[in-house]
């Protein structure tokens, strides 16, 4: 190029030398233009090799967005697509040369109660658009020709600076339905797709809420096919299967003619049925023997019929214990049943109940009772783990009949509640543990916290909270030195009206304590709005803890969960040495089981504080 121009120069000053003045002036103007040309010619150059390097930096934006899983659309004011990446042109079905064009099926999304088109949406929302991205959760997409679906929609909006060019909307499509697929799959048995056991023990605590609304029974049956290994080793694992797999739709059916049965294929050959309102015992067994004619009678292979029969364990609230222990006690009743023959239906009945307590006799002696001396309350330490002192006690009710003996507390406490019997013992265990706890500190024993369990029917007198008032200040004791347990499942009966009572009870000054936890719903959302001190991890899931790698895993993610939210950690039913060191190794505050004590009347407990 250089040498180009010196060439031109030394001709142009040849030719001007030998030219005259008018010429001068239009050789002139021609070298300025051409000037001027090469100067265009290299702007244009310049700009070409920029629009290159956008444009491969378009490509290579392009390249990233098209990896992405989420839907990526750019929309100018009119509608038309600016750009759209892999996601967005196969959800929204673009046809070729979409860019630059006006998107003709504009997606509808639902808000509250009303399809709204996305455009009109964006409109809406547009002054909070240009504040900050806006995110909206979980709401229903529909395209048109297709059936809706969940997403989460997140928008935003860019301006441009010249004023013609308006706003443009940045929109992202998070599409929840395979999301939904695999959640929903957790809760599904793969072989039959009927509910399984995780789905059973979701379902549970709410089915359980109920037993304080509804005055009938409530059973759990598990059934289970006898000899079932014998059986897929003479016809073979797909045709077992395919027993299994009737066998659920014909259970299906039952839960379709009555929606108080519920049914889940818990694991392998097992089925649970949950079934509420019940009246009595035989109508649950009845129920269990129709579905063992219609199983002897509905399978056949190649046209000879197999011989097939189930055996069931049954549990029933209250008959059969407490609702936490309601499941483990159905096991059991099936372990029975099988042990027993084929086709055997078991209910159980505790070696405690098997007195078969008249509830109208109980009833009508727990009357007198409180005024003849026969309730008393028990105390059972509760330990710090770090150097095994008793800093705590559980105060436990325990009635002593004169002519029955000692009634446990799983065949009076429920009948209690259902009769309102409660309120009035409930007051008699506060009044009680608050002159003990006055006692000790005149007699200069070691200062301890003492729990009191509480039910929801005490606190739906409305009175509750003013009472533990008036008796604080009647009898002088301070309200740090006692706490009131309340378990996770009635907690969560009525979210609201717990929480109100929680934050009344603790501008009182006295504790909180979550019991059973992690035998009911256990959300994070309820642990964040009681203002709990304590959470109880209950026994059941302690019970297997040295043997049980999940349990052993579940208990450990508890007590970093507990403490995280500022919350102290007791650990019920330790038995063993083993238990006590295994645990401590995970951190927990403080320990309470038959290792340490068994609850005790207060003379024997007092010589644990000395």
């Amino acid at each position: 190029m250089d040498t180009a121009l010196s060439q031109f120069y030394n001709t142009i000053h040849s030719v001007l030398n030998s030219m005259e003045q008018q010429e001068y002036i239009i050789l002139g103007v021609i070298i300025a233009l051409m000037f001027s040309a090469i100067h265009l010619y290299s702007l244009a150059k310049e700009k070409n090799k920029l629009r290159e390097t956008i444009n491969h930096n378009v490509k290579v934006f392009q390249k990233a967005f098209d990896l992405a899983e989420d839907a990526m659309l750019i929309l100018s004011e009119k509608n038309k697509v600016i750009f759209a990446n892999k996601s967005m042109v196969s959800l929204l079905e673009l046809e070729i040369g979409y860019q630059l064009e006006v998107l003709r099926d504009i997606p509808k999304i639902k808000i509250k109660k009303e399809w709204i088109p996305l455009d009109k949406f964006i409109e809406e929302q547009r002054v909070r658009i240009m504040q900050k991205v806006l995110n909206v959760p979980q709401i229903m997409l529909k395209i048109e020709g297709h059936n809706p679906i969940v997403i989460n929609l997140h928008l935003d909006t860019l301006s441009m600076e010249h004023k013609d060019n308006g706003h443009y909307s940045i929109i992202t499509i998070q599409d929840l339905t395979q999301t939904q697929k695999t959640e929903k799959m957790k809760y599904r048995h793969k072989l039959t797709d009927m509910p399984n056991q995780t789905q059973a023990l979701h379902d549970l605590p709410a089915l359980f809420s109920k037993i304080h609304i509804e005055n009938n029974k409530i059973a759990l049956v598990l059934m289970s096919f006898d000899d079932f290994s014998k059986l897929r080793s003479i016809i073979g694992f797909e045709q077992s299967n395919e027993v299994l797999i009737k066998f659920s739709k014909h259970l299906r059916s039952i839960v379709n003619d009555d929606m108080n049965i519920l049914v889940y294929h818990t694991f392998d050959n097992h089925f649970l049925l949950t079934i509420s309102n019940v009246e009595s015992i035989s109508e649950v067994k009845a129920l269990i023997v129709e579905i063992q004619m219609q199983l002897a009678i509905f399978y056949k292979m190649e046209d000879v019929s197999l011989h097939l029969t189930v055996s069931a364990g049954i549990a029933l609230y209250p008959d059969s214990g407490p609702t936490r222990k309601l499941l483990d006690n159905t096991y059991k009743a099936l372990s029975q049943a099988q042990n027993e023959g084929n086709g055997k239906i078991i209910v159980y009945i505790p070696d405690q109940l098997q007195n078969e307590y008249d509830e109208l006799t109980l009833h009508n002696d727990m009357k007198n009772a409180l005024n003849k001396g026969e309730f008393e309350v028990y105390y059972q330490p509760i330990v710090n783990v770090e150097n095994k002192e008793v800093i705590a006690a559980e105060a436990l009710i325990r009635w002593i009949h004169p002519s029955l003996g000692f009634i446990p507390p799983d065949v009076f406490i429920g009948l209690m509640e259902k009769t309102g019997f409660i309120i009035k013992l409930g007051k008699f265990v506060l009044e009680e543990v608050l002159k003990q706890q006055k006692r000790w500190e005149l007699f200069k024993f070691k200062s301890i916290e003492v729990s009191i369990n509480v039910s929801m029917v005490e606190i739906d007198t409305g009175e509750f909270v003013n009472h533990v008032k008036q008796q604080l200040e009647h009898h002088q004791v301070r309200p740090e030195a006692i706490k009131f347990e309340i378990t996770e499942g009635v907690a969560m009966i009525s979210e609201s009206k717990t929480e109100k009572y929680f934050h009344a009870l603790k501008r009182l000054g006295v504790g909180i304590s979550l019991d059973d936890f992690g035998t009911g719903y256990t959300s994070f959302t309820y642990l964040k709005k009681f203002p709990a001190d304590i959470l109880k991890i209950d026994k059941s899931l302690v019970d297997h803890i040295l043997t049980n790698i999940e349990d052993q895993r579940i208990v450990h993610a508890m007590i970093e969960l507990g403490h995280n939210l500022g919350m102290k950690i007791v650990v019920e039913g330790i038995e063993t040495k083993k238990m006590v060191d295994l645990l401590a190794s995970y951190g927990c505050d403080y320990m309470q089981g038959y290792y340490f004590s068994k609850p005790l009347p207060v003379f024997e407990f007092q010589k644990l504080l000395r």
